[in-house]
């Protein structure tokens, strides 16, 4: 049995590098095989990336957030095209709306929203998509502009009239910590009416703990709580939904299964 963290933001858990391997090792461990480092910022990915390039198991996705909207950097669309060459590289995220935090305004994040989305169909490459109190937005984004190779919608948070309806484009369902909260019925009944090739488990790490560990700082190696919780919802047995979980992970990032 095998778990793959499609989002998880190393530099944001540890800074030293030593440690940051330490954490790659603990959740091999808990059998958390592979994982996606999510650029946190533009401005420290090369750093993060260089930190974890002997980890052969961690792959990297690099991007503007919305919280950078303000200050992306100098040149940042030149960097991302250069950072996609690198080895292990396999998404450009994590892009998207925040208005709950109210980044710069509405449509400064949607341009650079949109700026990415056309990079990623330039550079044929999937996004993974950050969407916090903006699903109307997203999705009016996604409908033209979403690219060939689609998306994931990280830490899914909107309800099961919303995944109807995004089951319409090429966008898969990510799921974190917040799932195995006995309160969270949106995404308990989301869940349940999504295909099941749709679906993808992420940490979110240091976020989104799951409910065990509520309190302390989340970690890749807390993932195969929220999967025990996630095949009891849906009636699997863990080592099934291990298989397929693993199985549409490398299908959405273009790789090998073994």
């Amino acid at each position: 049995m095998q778990y793959f963290d499609t989002h998880a933001h190393i530099g944001l858990i540890v800074d030293d590098a030593i440690e940051q391997l330490i954490v790659i090792q603990e959740a091999r461990q808990a059998q958390v095989a592979r994982l996606v480092s999510i650029c946190n910022s533009l401005h420290d990915f090369s750093t993060v990336y260089e930190n974890l390039k002997s980890a052969a198991n961690v792959y990297h996705a690099v991007g503007v957030s919305p919280s950078e909207v303000q200050n992306p950097g100098k040149g940042w669309v030149q960097i991302i095209e250069q950072n996609v060459r690198l080895p292990r590289v396999v998404a450009i995220g994590e892009i998207g709306l925040d208005y709950y935090r109210k980044f710069g305004n509405k449509n400064s994040q949607i341009e650079l929203f949109i700026t990415q989305l056309d990079l990623a169909a330039k550079l044929n490459m999937p996004v993974i998509i950050h969407n916090r109190d903006a699903g109307h937005d997203v999705r009016d984004s996604l409908k033209d502009r979403l690219p060939p190779r689609g998306g994931i919608l990280h830490c899914y948070s909107e309800d099961a009239e919303y995944a109807k309806k995004a089951l319409d484009l090429n966008l898969y369902f990510s799921f974190a910590g917040n799932l195995t909260d006995r309160n969270a019925r949106n995404l308990h009944e989301t869940l349940e009416i999504l295909p099941l090739d749709r679906i993808l488990i992420e940490s979110e790490s240091p976020f989104m703990v799951p409910a065990d560990y509520r309190g302390k700082r989340n970690m890749p190696k807390y993932l195969p709580l929220t999967a025990r919780f996630m095949a009891e919802m849906l009636n699997l047995d863990e080592a099934e939904l291990s298989a397929r979980l693993w199985e549409n992970s490398n299908r959405f990032f273009g790789l090998p299964e073994k």
